[in-house]
């Protein structure tokens, strides 16, 4: 099978479509497919095609965490996905390179598809300003009706989303397909000790402290602030154990947060990281006891799998989305409120290693139902039916 798939975002950039673009490149090359790659140029204001990734020249987006907007048609670009001559497009984002792959498989007459990988309502604010919400809402809902109606086949990576896309009228085939991850790359018997000790005396983190761990883009959506809140509250109640809580990533609040844990007076005990790069992730997983995440914007939540890979316990704010993957108190924890993060963070720390133990295996055993061997069947059957459709 050759397949050619469109994204905005692709490593070096750090970000969940970023990692799922990449996995399923991944997993479709090791099983023998041919795959091509159409993303944005971080590098050039030139089209380059090295290594099966071709990139097309784009604006940076400075309010949006330093997305990259490309135009959606570039002949030259275009000439090379024809040379290629892909069976099937999957296009992962919604314009500038994600349209780029609807026209060309258009002209082509090959079956495409697309995954719902961002709850875009939520991110509405970046281009109004917080004016106009409800009719910017509107907007996308009709955007993605028409959606429907223009691809082959949706991919949802949950049921969340699935719901989603049929409360708002979209009629179309939608499969429930969860981002897979190399569970053997986040595993502690695979951990590179070395490494993961030269980012502790980096940045100052001793032998004895507890690691609390939050890793992703920081940015208002994901909710770090009400994290950042109720680790000020643990901290007043004469906690058993030293403890950072380590953010890991960067964007658009982090200097909002920055000035949060100031005002709060507690810069000894948060450390702000930085970006790490994608192939250090499971590195800085690796430094914490345990992860942290407010969010209920997540389509799948990535990192959530990733930290339970990394054996880690996973600490998140409850969110249908991670109902079937987090099962309180057997393999990961859920808290509701400010004040119940408090009293659940206490718990997770104090925990002894006998009580630790049995959540960090039921959490690994959770991860490993995102198996890549597992993410590439269900693929490759949807590519599968879709060709079969078109021919």
């Amino acid at each position: 099978m050759r397949l050619a798939l469109f994204t905005d975002t692709y490593p070096p950039e750090i970000n969940g479509v970023a990692t799922s673009s990449y996995n399923l490149r991944k997993t479709f090359i090791e099983h023998g497919d041919e795959v091509l790659v159409v993303t944005t140029n971080p590098f050039s204001k030139e089209v380059t095609f090295e290594d099966g990734v071709l990139r097309i020249p784009g604006v940076e987006l400075k309010f949006l965490y330093g997305y990259r907007a490309a135009m959606f048609f570039n002949r030259k670009a275009a000439k090379i996905v024809r040379e290629f001559n892909p069976d099937i497009v999957h296009c992962q984002t919604d314009v500038g390179v994600g349209m780029f792959g609807s026209i060309l498989a258009s002209r082509l007459g090959i079956g495409k598809i697309y995954t719902f990988h961002t709850m875009i309502e939520d991110y509405a604010y970046y281009f109004t300003g917080g004016h106009f919400d409800r009719v910017a809402r509107h907007a996308v809902r009709f955007f993605f009706r028409g959606k429907s109606r223009n691809f082959d086949a949706f991919v949802a990576p949950s049921y969340k989303i699935k719901d989603y896309l049929r409360a708002i009228g979209s009629d179309g085939t939608i499969a429930v397909i969860p981002t897979g991850i190399d569970t053997k790359r986040y595993s502690v018997e695979n951990k590179d000790t070395s490494a993961v000790d030269a980012i502790k005396k980096k940045f100052g983190i001793k032998p004895d402290d507890y690691v609390i761990l939050s890793l992703g883009r920081i940015a208002q959506e994901k909710s770090i602030d009400l994290l950042i809140d109720g680790y000020y509250k643990y901290l007043q109640t004469n906690p058993r154990k030293n403890t950072k809580f380590v953010i890991t990533g960067f964007g658009p609040a982090e200097d909002d947060l920055k000035a949060q844990v100031k005002k709060l007076g507690i810069e000894d005990n948060v450390i702000f990281t930085g970006k790490c790069a994608p192939d250090e992730t499971q590195n800085y997983y690796h430094i914490g006891d345990c992860f942290v995440s407010a969010s209920i914007t997540e389509t799948q939540g990535l990192t959530f799998m990733e930290a339970m890979a990394s054996s880690l316990v996973v600490l998140a704010r409850f969110d249908d989305n991670l109902s079937g993957t987090i099962r309180d108190g057997e393999n990961g924890f859920f808290f509701l409120s400010e004040d119940d993060f408090v009293e659940k963070l206490q718990r997770i720390v104090d925990l002894t290693e006998e009580e630790r133990k049995p959540i960090i295996e039921n959490g690994i055993l959770a991860a490993e139902e995102y198996s890549m061997d597992r993410f590439y069947n269900q693929m490759h059957e949807v590519y599968s039916n879709v060709i079969r459709r078109k021919w």
